[in-house]
């Protein structure tokens, strides 16, 4: 797997719950290539539960969802915002779990919109949730203009995250 290089790491403002390094709130995720998917390995902690030891919901769909977001980023080379998401919770995930695996990638595009699937794993590997999003992409030129985004690059190495 090759680590994707975060694009907007260090401009002004940069606060993203699901990606930003230094949102203290957020949850930091980190995302790698492998073939033609996006992949994020993540760590639940505490005081993202829901119920007892168990990964809220709304947590799992970000997770989710920040996910079909890097895919478009990394595989389309643009910026896109989510128009439609929809989730579902299979199994329970735990807090305690060392770490979850998210896999997604692009199932069908047509002209601005995109469609990801996006699967969460335990860290026994048992598919936990899943989800389907529709990305509305913006042009190359409005993704620069008021995104901000310019490309989504890998580290030139291969890198295995530490779970």
């Amino acid at each position: 797997m090759k680590k994707i290089i975060n694009p907007w790491k260090d401009m002004p403002g940069y606060n993203c719950f699901g990606c930003s390094p230094d949102n203290p709130a957020g949850v930091k995720m980190e995302f790698y290539e492998e073939g033609d998917e996006v992949v994020s390995i993540w760590r639940p902690r505490p005081e993202y539960q829901g119920w007892l030891n168990t990964l809220h919901g709304g947590i799992q769909s970000v997770l989710l969802d920040e996910t079909c977001g890097w895919v478009v980023f990394r595989k389309l080379q643009v910026a896109g915002v989510t128009s439609k998401m929809e989730t579902r919770y299979r199994r329970a995930v735990s807090t305690d779990d060392s770490h979850v695996v998210v896999r997604a990638r692009i199932v069908s595009q047509s002209r601005n919109l995109v469609e990801v699937e996006a699967k969460l794993y335990d860290e026994q590997g048992r598919l936990c949730t899943e989800a389907l999003c529709t990305y509305f992409c913006f042009s190359k030129e409005k993704s620069l203009q008021e995104m901000h985004f310019r490309s989504c690059e890998v580290e030139p190495d291969e890198v295995l995250p530490l779970f």
